[in-house]
């Protein structure tokens, strides 16, 4: 379960692209400059990788600019506009995540999030079943369909579509692993 993350310092970004000062991330155009130098990076990362949004040193951040950072790097990403990659959210405090849930609400968008206290979760619309089947694998790190029919006592067919349905969200990695009774998917935490 070894994998490389990529933590792009948003503070940093910020002062990098803007160059005014500010630790707040707000006003769509704000968002887009900002949004558009992260995914220049994105694009030149290898497939597999997970890349973190550091907000952890950044003060306030809107609705319009979590809208056009966090809601479109989450809906391209799951539409597969850059290839086989995940994001992740780090160092997000309360007000931080308010926002960007509600700009990932409106669009049925989803992503996990680590908060400043640790505490890892998902933020944005997800069921309740596929939100049991992510804490299972927060909690274990690594799942296989099999291993989750056993777990949670749900046929075969409805454990793969779980998984299925999370990883094509980018909420999950899946790598193919060679056990003893043939190669199966395992599916991963981001985080």
């Amino acid at each position: 379960m070894n994998f490389s993350m990529i933590i792009y310092n948003l503070y940093k970004l910020l002062k990098e692209e803007l160059k005014n000062g500010s630790s707040d991330l707000v006003t769509r155009q704000s968002g887009q400059i900002i949004r558009e130098r992260i995914e220049r990076d994105i694009a030149k990362e290898k497939d597999g990788k997970v890349t973190a949004l550091d907000f952890s040193k950044i003060g306030i951040i809107d609705y319009s600019c979590a809208d056009e950072i966090v809601a479109k790097l989450i809906s391209r990403l799951v539409s597969g506009e850059y290839g086989d990659k995940y994001i992740v959210l780090k160092g997000l405090n309360e007000n931080q995540k308010e926002n960007i849930e509600v700009a990932l609400e409106r669009k049925d968008l989803a992503v996990i999030t680590e908060m400043r206290d640790g505490r890892r979760t998902i933020i944005g619309t997800l069921h309740n079943y596929l939100q049991e089947t992510i804490n299972l694998i927060f909690s274990k790190g690594k799942i296989t369909a099999g291993e989750l029919s056993e777990e949670l006592n749900l046929p075969a067919n409805t454990s793969g579509t779980r998984l299925l349905n999370l990883y094509k969200k980018k909420l999950v990695r899946r790598i193919s692993e060679q056990r003893a009774d043939g190669r199966v998917w395992v599916y991963l935490s981001c985080l």
